[in-house]
């Protein structure tokens, strides 16, 4: 049988390996990356060319359907595919799966449908502002289309505020018209830029040389304090790569910072500029992938998933806030997108730029190491100086009154200057507790090893974990008594004391609540953004969503609350990622041409990390950090990796560990930590345990990982439980 009539195809199942399919008489060979659709079992499955090599098996089922004669993955990608899968030890079909959009595992053909623009009809340029004065969002989005006579993409009338429903008006009156049009061929603009560039300060300056006169692949770690102007140092970078005909992948940790990074960008530069995210529809999503693909788009903006996206003329990655946890994939294939992108970067010979203000412990120790080119910026950009923050001594504060008078009368003094204050909580709801005065009973979760958290707007109590909710008990769940009370404070609740605080200052003020709760909406995040950036007096009040890349000029005063459980976490990462947290909310205020002033509410000053992240000096807390890690054998002086078990019982995910850890060789150089439960022994009515493997040589750690991942494969015990295996975990709890 010629070997060329055998196609080995990687499908999307938690199975290793690849599988063996006959190609029909006469059918053309398709190339590897190429799309199949094959029988397996009783399904039928979308899978890719891995290879074409002779079988060892003489019964083999036939390939239903050859749906690409082309490679929709190319050579560069499905290797970059193939060493992820090896490191993360995740089957490689179900990697490849994961980087295709979701109408091409569906079968559908790898093509761009047309743009999709919204632009004004004949009638509606003739249409007077004076008809529309009571309607104020049909005429914001008239006049913007007035401003653009080519028509918007929705992407772009989305990043400028235009709503859905003004836009739907408008066609009602036959004033602006959806249309559909055929992608064009990628071309060169005559000048990439749209406005000048800024002025840039020294360091901005030498930043940008380094990266613009980078040869080949070079890996840079661009260092920069809050505000120090690293967005500006991207934008200038990028102008000589975009004017070679390249393109520019970048990549950003969260959808909420897509928006405005995307504004920012298509104000910049006259070129395509596209975004990938998990809020665009599927057919949104494989139109900017052919479109990066095709070499259309030259800027793409997206999450982690991003790091995964075609590209035609690769030129430049560049990954904003590398430090943050939300670059690492918390399910399914556990990849870390960092990481990926300097893999992918020295893969296609191009410069990798990591930005953060807060680098992560392992990032910040390859730059010192001289592995990565380190450029820092150690000043604001214009005449901004970076706030002091100041330590208030927190342990006199009661449920009920959870910011001291020091902080509520700072935030009265901001309203009465004009200015804007920001309260920083990180923890949704009312209050994190119900319990009994009477015997102390306290509302559990019925699923999870959590305490239930009261959201008094929605009179649910609620599990942040796994979204068990039931309405607030009228009795103790043990004594009976009805003196129930709540315990702690939540941003709902710091809302409403606020609320009461504003009151006090003349003419009062807004409070702006920017949490998962009040952003779930569809564009009620840009609504709240936008409502600050007006500049009128305010107080912001929310958790990490504020705290990562936005720019509010009128904001001189933070106040953070309840950062203590970071610093005394059990997590070793606990403490790293506290004073991230702090130090990105503390670079919010005074960001302009005012002085900013920072307060943190803390119940234990004299602890020595919660002084040292308070001094506002990274560097001395990171070494600090460092010289920890270093004796205990943690990353980056060690290399982790984290088998999890879920089950029924705990008995039976201790078990199945065991006999993971029996079936082990002894080797000097790897220690295996475990079995043992996980710190939340119970969550979503499942018992967890855990295995901890830990080496201070990567090649050791792989190769004992390849014989537990084949031994654990074939335990009958495994059958009986959920399990994986997380490499380079960034959560042990």
């Amino acid at each position: 049988m010629p070997s060329e009539s055998i196609i080995q195809v990687a499908l999307p199942v938690p199975l290793p390996g690849c599988f063996d399919y006959r190609l029909p008489a006469g059918s053309p060979t398709p190339p590897r990356g190429a799309r199949v659709q094959v029988p397996f079992g009783r399904r039928t499955l979308v899978g890719l060319v891995h290879g074409h090599q002779p079988s060892q098996f003489a019964k083999l089922k036939n390939v239903q359907r050859v749906l690409d004669q082309e490679a929709v993955i190319d050579e560069a990608l499905y290797t970059l595919c193939e060493r992820a899968a090896r490191y993360y030890h995740h089957p490689l079909g179900e990697v490849l799966g994961f980087v295709l959009p979701a109408l091409l595992r569906q079968g559908q053909p790898a093509l761009a449908g047309g743009e999709v623009r919204w632009r004004l009809t004949d009638r509606g340029h003739h249409v007077s502002d004076d008809r529309l004065t009571r309607a104020p969002r049909q005429l914001q989005a008239l006049t913007v289309l007035k401003e653009h006579p080519d028509g918007l993409t929705p992407a772009m009338l989305e990043a400028l505020s235009v709503s859905k429903s003004a836009l739907q008006a408008l066609r009602d009156k036959e004033w602006v018209e959806r249309v559909e049009l055929q992608p064009e061929a990628a071309g060169t603009p005559a000048e990439v830029l749209a406005e000048p560039a800024l002025a840039a300060n020294p360091e901005q300056r030498a930043a940008i040389h380094a990266i613009v006169d980078a040869q080949g692949f070079q890996p840079f770690l661009l260092d920069g304090v809050t505000g120090s102007g690293k967005t500006e140092v991207y934008l200038q970078a990028m102008a000589p790569v975009l004017a070679a005909g390249k393109q520019v992948l970048m990549l950003v940790p969260e959808i909420g910072l897509t928006p405005q990074t995307l504004r920012r960008f298509r104000q910049r530069f006259a070129v395509p500029v596209t975004v990938l995210h998990s809020g665009l529809t599927d057919r949104e999503r494989l139109d900017a992938w052919v479109a990066a693909r095709d070499g259309r788009a030259r800027i793409i903006i997206g999450t982690r998933s991003a790091v995964f996206t075609p590209l035609a003329h690769p030129g430049l990655i560049i990954v904003d806030e590398t430090h943050d946890a939300s670059l690492k994939q918390q399910d399914g294939f556990r990849y870390h997108a960092r990481d990926l992108a300097t893999w992918r970067a020295q893969q296609l010979a191009v410069p990798v730029v990591h930005g953060s203000a807060t680098p992560a412990l392992e990032t910040l120790h390859l730059a010192r190491t001289g592995r990565y080119h380190w450029l820092r910026l150690t000043r604001r950009a214009g005449d901004a100086g970076a706030p002091p923050i100041e330590l208030l001594d927190a342990r006199d504060t009661t449920p009920d009154r959870p910011l001291l008078p020091t902080a509520l009368k700072a935030i009265r003094d901001t309203l009465a200057r004009g200015e804007q204050a920001l309260v920083f909580l990180n923890r949704r709801g009312f209050a994190p507790v119900i319990l009994c005065r009477d015997c102390g009973w306290q509302d559990e979760c019925p699923r999870c090893d959590s305490l239930m958290t009261w959201h008094r707007s929605e009179q649910q109590l609620r599990c942040h974990h796994c979204g068990h909710q039931h309405r607030v008990p009228q009795r103790c769940g043990d004594c009976g008594s009805s003196n129930l009370t709540d315990a702690g404070a939540g941003t709902e609740k710091l809302e409403a004391l606020l609320e009461k605080e504003c009151e006090q200052v003349k003419g009062g003020a807004p409070v702006v609540r920017i949490d998962r709760d009040t952003t779930r909406r569809k564009g009620s995040l840009d609504a709240k953004l936008a409502q600050i950036q007006k500049g009128e007096p305010a107080v912001l009040v929310g958790t990490q969503m504020l705290a990562k890349g936005h720019h509010f000029p009128r904001l001189s005063l933070a106040v953070i609350t309840n950062m203590d459980a970071g610093f005394l976490s059990a997590d070793f990462r606990g403490p790293e990622q506290a004073a991230q947290l702090l130090l990105q909310v503390a670079g919010r205020s005074g960001r302009q041409d005012r002085p900013g002033r920072v307060l943190m509410q803390s119940r234990h000053t004299d602890h020595n990390l919660v002084q040292l992240a308070a001094a506002g000096d990274y560097q001395a807390l990171a070494n600090t950090l460092l010289e920890e890690r270093r004796g205990a054998g943690w990353p980056p002086f060690g290399h982790l990796a984290l088998l999890r078990c879920e089950a029924m019982t705990m008995a039976q995910a201790l078990t199945f560990l065991d006999e993971c850890a029996a079936g082990l060789p002894a080797l000097d150089n790897v220690h295996v930590l475990g079995p043992v439960p996980a710190p939340m022994e119970k969550r979503a009515g499942r018992y967890r345990a855990q295995l901890l493997l830990q080496s201070n040589q990567r090649p050791a750690l792989h190769g004992l990982l390849d014989a537990l991942m084949e031994h654990a494969r074939a335990l009958p015990s495994g059958r009986r439980c959920r399990w994986h295996l997380d490499v380079d975990p960034i959560d042990l709890l």
